[in-house]
Formats: C-alpha cells, structure tokens, sequence
C-alpha cells in the first residue's frame, strides 16, 4: 500500500490540485460544479451567442447528450441525479406531489457522495425538485415552496452561499430558457433571451467558483434536462430528447466527446470525479473519455482505494 499512495499522490500533484479541503486521495477534482439550464437545446447555445457556454465548450469537453423518455423536467432531472432510468426510480410525473408520493425512493448523487464524506448543496428554482430533497443529502438545500424562482433569486442564493462554504458537490438549477419556451415558443426571440439571461447566470456562478475554491481546482458539468419545439416539450422528437452536455475545469482534456452520452451519466460522472465508486446498478457511467490520461488513471485509482476500504471489516 505504501507504494499506491505514493503513486495517488503524483497523481493528486500532476492534475495541479491545490483545493482549499483535502482532497480523497487520487480523486480528479475536490470541488464539482453542475448547472443544469432547464430546456436548453444544444442548438441554442450557437443560434443565440451563449458567449460563456461557447467558451466552455471550446475551452472543455462537448457532446449532444440524450435524456430520458418522458423529456419533462422532475423525470428527467431525476434520472440525471439518481444515474437511473424512471422505471427503476418511479418519478413519471412533473409536478410537486411530495406530500402524495414522497421523496424519490432510490439512492441520489448527493446521499452516495455524503456517504463518502463530501458536502452537497443543491439550489433548484422550481417546487417540483422537493422528491430531490431527502432528509439527509444535502449540507444545505433550497427550492420555492411553490411556484418558480427567476435565475437573479438563485444565483444570488449560490453566491453569497459561496461566501462561507465550499461544497464538494453543489448542483444548481437555471430555468429561464424553460419559462421563455413555454409562454413564447422554443427558438424564438423571447427564448433567446431566456438562454441569454441563463449564460449570464453560468458567468456568475464561475467567477464565485473561482472565488470560492480558486481557479482550476473544480470541475463543471453543464446540461439541460430536455429541449423544447413549439411551446412543449416530453416527447420523442429530437428536439426535445436532445440536450447539451459540457465538461470543463480540473481534469477535463478538451474537444468533441466521440461517446454516447446520456443524461443518467451525468450523476455517475459527479462520483467518478470526486474519486467514489459508481453503483453496478446505474444504467449511468462516468464519461471519462472527456477527461486527460492522468485524471482518469486518478479516478480509478482512488475508487480502488474507496471500494477496498469499504471492504474491510472494521
């Protein structure tokens, strides 16, 4: 073992770790990111000049991903955060209905990364994200009670969070190309600037990462839950299926992901960066091809570590 710890620590150095906590060891990144921007087509981000998601994307890792069939915000949302399709995790509805149905009944991303002593926050801007909120996953949580939050009401929230905390996993939900979609249309004017105010948002909530953990010691996952044709959504068209998916910060290799992605990778992806092992019954699995030779040798490694020490009896 003595050998393996001196291998995990070159490997911590060679990704230029420098977190303000101590990191698990071989772990790819201490600090991860991830905005989902609710409705967001990955043809909008060109079409509209989404100048940050642009430079992240040119700066890290993209593909167009697909999300799960029905393409409505709670189902989609769930799969994307339990790393699980909805007839294994149950939410097909897309309303807040915790008081009828309860909390989503299987494991999330936060509960499994608490689990390995890392701290969760989650900043969603509609009620509907309450079957999210188990007792017990988040350090700090926040949604509306009912009706919707605007970008300006959340991302302030993030950031004075930001001030006097620095989660491991922080999970933040913009929705103004959703609200624009529904009362204009997708790919119109007012739709632009929902995707507009919403790049705005993910500026914002970079230069508090920077802030909070400094620059390049985290990891970003930018996505969508669906897209969006006409004024609906939750189809099978394409253009509702298909999402956005970008990688960008510590560990990421940059250029066009030539894998399939799918929105339940994205919570396998969150446990493989923070270096904890993916559950074998997620349909979801880490896109590692987005990220260097060093930083996936790093993950593997440290969820090595993980699973042996869970396998010791104590």
């Amino acid at each position: 073992m003595h050998r393996l710890g001196i291998l995990l620590v070159i490997l911590i150095v060679s990704l230029g770790a420098r977190p303000h906590t101590e990191p698990r060891a071989g772990a790819v990144s201490t600090h991860v990111l991830v905005v989902s921007i609710d409705g967001l087509r990955p043809d909008a981000i060109a079409r509209y000049d989404a100048t940050t998601l642009l430079r992240l994307q040119r700066e890290g890792a993209f593909a167009t991903a697909q999300t799960i069939f029905p393409s409505k915000t709670l189902p989609s949302h769930t799969s994307m955060l339990t790393g699980v399709t909805p007839d294994v995790h149950g939410i097909t509805w897309n309303s807040e209905e915790v008081d009828e149905f309860g909390y989503v009944r299987v494991p999330t991303v936060f509960e499994i990364a608490r689990r390995y002593g890392y701290t969760t926050a989650g900043f969603f801007s509609k009620a509907k994200f309450r079957h999210l909120q188990k007792p017990g996953a988040f350090d700090y949580t926040q949604a509306p009670r009912k009706d919707n939050w605007p970008a300006t009401r959340t991302v302030a929230d993030v950031r004075h969070y930001l001030k006097f905390e620095r989660p491991n996993l922080l999970f933040v939900h913009v929705a103004e190309p959703d609200y624009a979609g529904h009362s204009i249309g997708w790919m119109t004017f007012v739709y632009g600037w929902g995707v507009r105010r919403a790049d705005a948002a993910v500026a914002a909530l970079l230069r508090s990462a920077d802030a909070a953990f400094g620059a390049g010691n985290y990891t970003v996952i930018i996505t969508a839950d669906h897209g969006g044709h006409g004024r609906e959504h939750g189809t099978t068209d394409e253009r509702d299926m298909m999402i956005p998916w970008i990688a960008w910060g510590q560990g990421v290799r940059g250029g066009k992901i030539a894998d399939s992605v799918k929105t339940m990778d994205t919570a396998a992806t969150i446990l493989w960066l923070l270096g904890a092992p993916v559950p074998a019954s997620w349909s979801g699995r880490a896109v590692a091809s987005a990220f260097t030779p060093a930083a996936r040798l790093a993950a593997d490694s440290a969820i090595a570590v993980a699973g042996w020490k869970a396998a010791v009896p104590r």
